[in-house]
């Protein structure tokens, strides 16, 4: 008789009480939502980086465009290369995009949301000539629709060259910056490049 009340009392006590099954759910729900947020949290690192990387990239192949040309142009401005107004003017401006720049001021106030070519097509559907590319090749659609790039010219002031100055200087700085326009709210900087560039005036 006793070793009936033994067996029985081990059968019940072999499956969960409804305590102890509200107890096992819970853990189990306090560790999934853990999991999860740490998935979340690494996705969002991830793909800032791979923002921050094009962005970066964008900036780079921007600036290597600016300072690739004339520090001034020579038939708008004064003898010394010293222009007071910056920025684009004339028949620089009717262009499709930058293609009609001939020196580093016209830069001066560059924006362009999506950003775009020397062309004025927008990247990652250009190919780089002044035309699209075949749409098989072209980024996926909207990939840079909040991306947004911006230019400043300016002149600066040695020794340290962060101060900004007018036009009596002889060097320039150039600032490129690629910002992220988050739909959800803000605008985030993703990069800022500066180079500052001297004025040599032409031999002989």
């Amino acid at each position: 008789m006793s070793g009936l009340v033994v067996r029985r009392a081990v059968r019940l006590r072999a499956a969960f009480t409804l305590v102890e099954a509200l107890v096992a759910i819970s853990i189990t729900a306090i560790a999934a939502s853990v999991l999860l947020l740490g998935v979340h949290s690494s996705v969002q690192t991830t793909e800032e980086a791979f923002r921050r990387t094009i962005a970066t990239g964008m900036a780079e192949q921007l600036l290597d465009e600016v300072l690739g040309a004339r520090y001034h142009d020579e038939d708008e401005d004064d003898e010394d290369g010293k222009d007071v107004s910056l920025g684009s003017e004339g028949d620089e401006v009717n262009g499709a995009g930058r293609e009609r720049y001939d020196d580093i001021d016209d830069y001066h106030g560059v924006r362009a949301e999506p950003p775009e070519d020397l062309w004025g097509i927008e990247l990652g559907t250009d190919d780089g000539e002044g035309d699209e590319r075949h749409p098989s090749f072209r980024a996926p659609a909207g990939l840079l629709d909040h991306w947004r790039q911006e230019i400043d010219v300016y002149y600066v002031d040695a020794p340290d060259f962060t101060t900004p100055s007018g036009p009596e200087k002889d060097y320039r700085a150039v600032e490129v910056r690629i910002y992220y326009d988050d739909p959800n709210g803000g605008s985030r900087e993703l990069a800022n490049l500066r180079r500052v560039v001297a004025y040599l005036p032409p031999l002989g």
